[in-house]
């Protein structure tokens, strides 16, 4: 390396030295520590305890662990496919000529930024058992009406129905994808005597396989850590049925002040996390499409 390439690195390092140092000290310093607490038994109050792989092999024999990771995965497996469905569908719906479409929009993006506690009253009103919304239209039409946030079968089912009130930026971001098809596909497509549903699954669906990645990323990501509309609604209830994982971790990080447990359980989630991650991007090769 030549002193003048010396140089240019330094500088560049110069001016990459504000994000250096934000990484290392809010993500790299708490991402390391963490893991060094795994292997701890620490309560904050008192000096970190060396117990080694004691948390990890403690949270195998933990029933409420396990538990917590099912209902994490079953929020996963409803959230991640249904959010695809509703998102998606509302941008092909959206994705037509009209007049009043940047309102139909901000309409539907609008309670994607409403703060969690809002939303969470919103919800419990909807899915009052006997003064709810929702129950007073099916007892209208004669359909038995569940307990919904009360009852253990159906509290998972009415999260996942709540949480598709926030699928704005989702579908923001699949108009954006539609847009990006060339008009010229769709008119050679018609020409031949294409069906709308041959074009959307010959030419719409392939075409807008990045973007169903980058969300089947990020939504699961998101899923997996579930935490404010189990946590504002039910507190875990009833009987733990809602608790997800990032739940049970801040109950012993916050609640019980056992950091070293939650951080084994939060590497844990990082883990499981980065299985489907690299589940998704192996598999992509196969059936994401970068080229018209």
């Amino acid at each position: 390396m030549t002193k003048k390439d010396l140089r240019n690195f330094f500088k560049g390092i110069l001016f990459i030295s504000p994000w250096l140092l934000g990484f290392i000290i809010f993500t790299a310093y708490p991402l390391f520590s963490s893991f060094y607490l795994s292997l701890t038994r620490y309560n904050v109050t008192m000096k970190a305890k060396w117990v080694g792989f004691e948390n990890y092999i403690k949270l195998f024999n933990d029933p409420l662990f396990w538990k917590s990771l099912k209902n994490t995965l079953i929020y996963a497996a409803g959230l991640v496919p249904i959010g695809l469905v509703v998102a998606l569908g509302i941008a092909i719906l959206l994705n037509k000529p009209m007049k009043e479409v940047a309102f139909y929009r901000a309409s539907i993006y609008m309670p994607s930024i409403v703060p969690a506690f809002a939303f969470a009253a919103v919800v419990t009103w909807f899915f009052h058992p006997y003064l709810g919304f929702v129950n007073k239209i099916l007892e209208a039409i004669g359909i038995p009406a569940p307990l919904w946030l009360s009852s253990e079968k159906w509290v998972k089912p009415t999260i996942i129905i709540a949480s598709q009130w926030g699928v704005g930026g989702a579908m923001l971001i699949f108009s954006a994808a539609l847009k990006d098809i060339p008009k010229e596909l769709y008119e050679s497509a018609l020409i031949d005597g294409a069906k709308p549903f041959t074009m959307f699954t010959k030419i719409t669906l392939p075409l807008i396989t990045p973007t169903i990645l980058y969300y089947l990323v990020t939504s699961t990501i998101g899923a997996l850590q579930i935490f404010d509309l189990p946590m504002l609604l039910t507190n875990g209830g009833p009987a733990n049925s809602s608790l997800s994982l990032t739940m049970y971790i801040y109950r012993h990080a916050f609640t019980y002040v056992n950091m070293g447990y939650a951080s084994a359980m939060a590497w844990v989630l990082f883990g499981l996390t980065a299985i489907f991650i690299a589940i998704y991007f192996i598999t992509s090769k196969r059936w994401v499409h970068y080229q018209y």
